[in-house]
């Protein structure tokens, strides 16, 4: 390449204010150009890097098998994250070489402390699909901490032990890892990032057990960091990874650019404290909704566009953080679809980078160039407050239905309970109006609802054992009306 500044040195002196001028424009072109073109193609270095987290509560997703074909043809995706063991799906992902992370449901935690029934859940969801899909690692739960449930948190360690031995008289202990990701909730300090502690009393009796299991077996903690949710409008810039201040750390002297950073360095930091340093950190979540609530800040296409696409590049390029440079860090993206039956704020139903029809909600550069040529540049996202055919939201009106991770016991135990008090549970039987999807986190919405109905709408009415969520966004659907 010729280097313009050796161009001027040999120019006459007048000539070389005009030469340095004209560079200097020249410059400020070339830079937007290449800005454009990183942001308009795939991003390198993502293969390997950037998985996808593949959620399934909704009921107009397709089906498992289009899906493994869509992300092996036409995606740089090569990594994908299951909130369960669902044999359709990983049936679906043989062959394709995709990793797959499958996971334990927290309800079935404590099953797992015991060997024989860790050998039969080996037996009956990782050996018949291995190796034939290629199943890398098992999470036992999800951010099981924050759940404050003593029994979970209790049975944790012993269960990842017990079915990494599994795995072992299985002899898949070096093909599949074990580990659990966390919520920045672990943490008792995390700002500025050089002080951030474990909480205390999880510290010693469950994170260090667990950390040591994790450098014995060469296995990474896992956390799932969300800028979208620790960000105000004086802070989105810094969580978006736009120009800003940034915050300067006094202890270490080290400037963050970025809150992602800030929250993996003070992971790393707790991690340190407690003499765990040396081990990978993977994130197994972050990612940025696309649509929300009017009180929240920066929801829309373009922000979540620009939040997974630098967080793409960034994790990819190798600089890491301040606290750990010149790291990539295995990164999954919350999530591949819009997901139309979660529960909850607007925002929940809308991180997904695709619609269920496969068309992007916005394009991070994942797509390869034969699948970006088919789609529009700038497709306009389809919210995804409601299932199908969504009835208008009713002013003023509220509806009951399952938190965020709740059990599926549970959820059949609310079931039982409001179907057995007589109330109306004929829409979700075989041919009713609800029956489809036919899931139980779907029947227990109903149900739960049935009984927020049918009482005076407090908020204890909806507490089901600190199961059930208010909302205000009518999830009736079709002919099944809530």
């Amino acid at each position: 390449m010729v280097c313009p500044q050796c161009i001027i040195q040999h120019l006459p002196i007048p000539t070389k204010a005009m030469a340095k001028e004209f560079i200097s424009v020249f410059s400020s072109v070339l830079v937007a150009a290449i800005l454009f073109f990183l942001a308009s193609t795939p991003v390198r270095g993502v293969e390997g890097t950037i998985g996808i987290n593949y959620g399934t509560v909704a009921n107009n997703l397709p089906p498992p098998a289009q899906v493994a074909h869509f992300l092996l043809e036409s995606t740089v995706i090569n990594r994908v994250r299951l909130f369960d063991a669902n044999p359709d799906i990983l049936k679906a992902f043989a062959h394709t070489g995709i990793a797959i992370t499958v996971t334990v449901p927290n309800d079935q935690i404590p099953r797992l402390t015991k060997l024989n029934l860790a050998q039969q859940w080996v037996e009956d969801n990782i050996q018949p699909y291995t190796p034939a899909t290629n199943i890398v690692r098992i999470l036992v739960g999800n951010e099981v901490i924050s759940t404050a449930n003593k029994l979970l948190i209790g049975s944790l360690v012993p269960a990842v032990q017990t079915l990494h031995t599994a795995l072992v008289e299985a002899s898949l202990d070096r093909r599949i890892q074990v580990s659990t990701p966390h919520s920045l909730g672990i943490l008792s300090n995390s700002s500025p990032p050089s002080t951030g502690k474990f909480r205390q009393g999880y510290d010693t009796h469950v994170l260090k057990p667990l950390l040591s299991f994790l450098r014995a077996t060469n296995s990474p903690f896992m956390v799932n960091p969300y800028p979208f949710f620790g960000c105000s409008p004086d802070t989105l810039d810094y969580a978006l990874f736009r120009p800003n201040a940034g915050v300067f750390d006094e202890n270490t002297e080290l400037h963050y650019t970025n809150m992602l950073d800030a929250q993996l360095d003070a992971v790393f930091s707790a991690m340190k404290f407690v003499g765990f340093d040396d081990l990978e950190i993977v994130i197994a979540e972050t990612g940025w909704p696309s649509m929300g609530d009017s009180t929240q800040v920066g929801v829309d296409a373009e922000s979540a566009a620009e939040y997974n696409g630098n967080l793409m590049r960034h994790v990819a390029s190798g600089a890491g953080t301040p606290l750990m440079p010149n790291r990539t860090f295995e990164t999954y993206i919350f999530a591949l679809f819009n997901e139309n039956l979660k529960p909850g704020p607007t925002c929940e139903r809308n991180f997904g980078l695709f619609q269920p029809d496969m068309t992007p909600v916005y394009d991070v550069g994942i797509l390869r160039p034969t699948a970006r040529s088919s789609i529009p540049n700038n497709p306009t996202p389809v919210p995804t407050a409601a299932p199908v055919n969504p009835t208008p939201r009713s002013e003023g009106k509220q509806w009951c239905l399952p938190k965020t991770g709740a059990d599926e016991n549970a959820l059949q135990r609310n079931i039982d309970y409001v179907c057995g008090l007589g109330l109306d549970c004929g829409p979700i039987q075989e041919d009713g109006a609800c029956f489809l999807p036919n899931t139980v986190r779907a029947h227990a919405a109903f149900a739960m609802n049935a009984y927020y109905q049918s009482t005076d709408r407090k908020e204890y009415d909806c507490a089901f054992e600190q199961t059930g969520a208010i909302t205000d966004v009518d999830p009736s659907y079709g002919k099944c009306q809530y």
